[in-house]
């Protein structure tokens, strides 16, 4: 299926929210994509809260209505004081927009099209609007909608409030240049715990466009001290990524190597995308660099990508899960599960575990106009607690992140969170470690060196139960 795209241009989308107080929009229903039906838009906006239609024509409206109600298909009118209708065209300087009238329902809660009674939506399942001013509301048709009744696009967004900043930041950050070179420095001087692995290896899972490339790019950028593009990264509805990928990171140009190593994957999608049998692989290090994934099915263990023996620094040492705070609100149950199900495969393997917020300072308009707002963001706050909840991570193992997307020069405001968030990964990579570590030694066939003084029988491989 295409990716949803809102068809709102810059400035129309800042017209619309000119009608609202601070809130964030989310698509939901794209009928070019979905279909001009009322039984898809329901399935997509009904228990959605508060939405927005916006409808398009060809005369250049952009026109639809706002309901802080669900769409339950209950059959009733339904009442609600904040419900308006609205108009934006180029030849008005703002919005025209148009309340109830007093005593009347706001709109028809039932199984047809959004039926507003002056502006019926998606009429008899077609792109088209019956309009009837004065049924409920009073509108010059010309200036509603100039007339012109077929549309040639019908979106649907949820409308949620971002309110204001929290009084206290909900985690205490340093945003300064010394913090940002200590980050730095502890990363550089990093060593695993135990002798025969120098690098942790991480690995980043999510679902198409989270940023999993964008965030390798964006560490390796934050290193060399001047952005790069060295993984693939880009915002097609297709996975860009169909390799998988280990990516060394340099500090400078030439530079001595940094002691973690980023793997890439393709992203995950509701049907298809990367098979939890590979992912499986790729935690017990038997998947080689560029190996092509492939649709059909998951590796077999004769082929040119399978690594038949590894060590432990084959090994996948931590997981991290990508997700776009942009779409925290719509994933869906799918992907939900998908993500559930990867995370108790990860459990059985003792793999520790974080996840990234992405893109919050498109998520939120207050981090946009200041990066160092991101932990007084209620609604940043809020979406971190709805991931924690939704998936049974640690609100402690939640890091939002910004990825450098459109800029020329590196930020550090940007660099600090992103230097914090390669901290904790290797934390929980020393916490993969120390397990490991007692696992070995309760082995008398496991011998290793660990990083002290104390010299110990060499390391072997530790066959594990198949898990599928």
């Amino acid at each position: 299926m295409a990716t949803m795209k809102s068809a709102l241009s810059k400035d129309q989308e800042k017209q619309l929210l000119s009608l609202f107080s601070r809130v964030k929009l989310h698509l939901l229903h794209k009928a070019s994509i979905h279909g001009f039906t009322a039984n898809v838009f329901h399935r997509h906006c009904d228990n959605q809260g508060p939405t927005v239609i916006v409808a398009y024509n060809a005369a250049g409206f952009i026109y639809g209505a706002y309901t802080s109600k669900d769409y339950t298909q209950g059959g009733e009118g339904v009442n609600d004081e904040k419900t308006f209708l609205y108009s934006i065209s180029a030849e008005r300087n703002k919005p025209l927009r148009v309340a109830a009238i007093i005593g009347q329902c706001a709109f028809t809660d039932g199984g047809t099209g959004p039926n507003y009674g002056a502006l019926v939506f998606l009429h008899d399942d077609k792109p088209e609007v019956q309009s009837n001013p004065g049924t409920g509301f009073n509108f010059q048709a010309a200036d509603m909608h100039g007339n012109d009744l077929t549309l040639t696009e019908f979106e649907v967004y949820r409308v949620e409030d971002l309110e204001d900043l929290l009084p206290k930041p909900w985690r205490n950050i340093k945003w300064t240049a010394e913090q940002k070179q200590q980050l730095m420095k502890a990363i550089l001087n990093y060593k695993p715990d135990i002798k025969t692995v120098h690098q942790a290896r991480v690995l980043l899972v999510g679902p198409i466009g989270a940023g999993k490339s964008s965030f390798f790019n964006s560490i390796n950028s934050a290193f060399r001290g001047n952005m790069t593009s060295q993984a693939i990264a880009g915002t097609a509805g297709e996975s860009v990524t169909t390799q998988f990928r280990t990516y060394t990171i340099k500090a400078g140009k030439g530079g001595c190597a940094v002691p973690l190593i980023l793997c890439d994957t393709m992203g995950l999608e509701e049907k298809g995308g990367l098979d939890i049998e590979d992912l499986v692989n790729i935690y017990k290090g038997h998947i080689k660099d560029r190996y092509q994934f492939s649709t059909s099915g998951p590796i077999l263990t004769d082929a040119p990508g399978y690594q038949k023996h590894v060590t432990l620094s084959d090994r996948i040492h931590c997981v991290v899960y990508v997700v776009d705070t942009c779409k925290v609100s719509i994933l869906s149950q799918k992907m939900l599960e998908k993500l559930c199900a990867i995370r108790r495969k990860t459990n059985q393997l003792g793999i520790p575990q974080l996840l990234l917020m992405t893109k919050v300072d498109e998520a939120c308009p207050l981090v946009a106009e200041d990066l160092k707002n991101v932990y007084r963001s209620f609604y940043i706050q809020k979406k971190a607690r709805e991931l924690s909840e939704a998936l049974g991570i640690p609100l402690s193992c939640i890091l939002p992140v910004k990825n450098y997307s459109e800029e020329l020069d590196l930020d550090q405001d940007t660099d600090t969170l992103l230097f914090g968030a390669v901290q904790h990964m290797l934390n929980f990579a020393d916490s993969f470690f120390e397990n490991q570590a007692e696992i070995q030694e309760g082995n008398d066939q496991m011998e290793l060196y660990r990083s002290s003084d104390i010299s110990r029988p060499d390391y072997q491989e530790h066959k594990e139960h198949q898990i599928i």
